[in-house]
């Protein structure tokens, strides 16, 4: 079992940054890529970014391409999403999950952190 807990999130202007963070527990956190989905009202669940358990390949959605950063703190048991130059098209509940690999579904979730960017 591995639980995690996200926190971070929070209401930004558009064009601002937000860190959100994800703190991992239970099985060893560095078995597993971890990667983050966001989920808008009335749209399905999408992968925003992913990283590899080693930390050396991601994969980032088209829209956050060069705005967004995946990464992870293995001594800390813990991965970040760090959004910068925020759009309203963000605005989204941010989940946490631990994954097989990098495109596999999600073995575990946190419970979400909301981000809300006004337009």
């Amino acid at each position: 079992q591995v639980q995690l807990v996200e926190s971070g999130g929070g209401l930004v202007q558009a064009g601002g940054s937000l860190r959100l963070s994800c703190a991992a527990s239970g099985r060893s956190f560095s078995d597993y890529a971890m990667g983050w989905f966001r989920q808008a009202p009335g749209k399905e669940r999408e992968l925003v970014a992913a990283i590899n358990y080693s930390g050396r390949s991601t994969y980032y959605e088209d829209s956050v391409e060069g705005r967004f950063t995946i990464s992870r703190d293995d001594a800390k048991n813990t991965e970040y999403l760090q959004m910068n130059n925020l759009k309203p098209e963000d605005t989204a509940f941010y989940y946490c999950a631990a994954m097989g690999c990098m495109y596999c579904s999600a073995s575990y979730w946190g419970q979400g952190t909301q981000v809300t960017v006004p337009s």
